[in-house]
């Protein structure tokens, strides 16, 4: 379920479409462009799984393999989510 706090407070998944987010899951951490959500899932397009951050404030990833095709990752895996690199 996506909250919708009207257009001014958007909070959610959704205003993050077509942006490039990290979604810091259960076990791993997941980034790219965000093209699509459900009640069960969201799909990253241009997807990576990253296994080592490095600082958060530089612009790459210290370790990101980035997959062949989209991805999709399940919402109840989601941790905390938002633009980051």
């Amino acid at each position: 379920m996506e909250l919708n706090m009207g257009k001014e407070n958007q909070e959610g998944l959704i205003p993050l479409i077509g942006k490039r987010v990290t979604l810091f899951c259960v076990n791993y951490i997941y980034t790219g462009t965000l093209t699509a959500v459900n009640d069960a899932s969201v799909i990253l397009t241009n997807p990576a799984i990253v296994y080592e951050t490095g600082p958060l404030k530089t612009k790459k990833w210290k370790d990101a393999q980035n997959f062949p095709n989209d991805w999709q990752v399940q919402k109840n895996s989601i941790e905390s989510f938002g633009e980051l690199k």
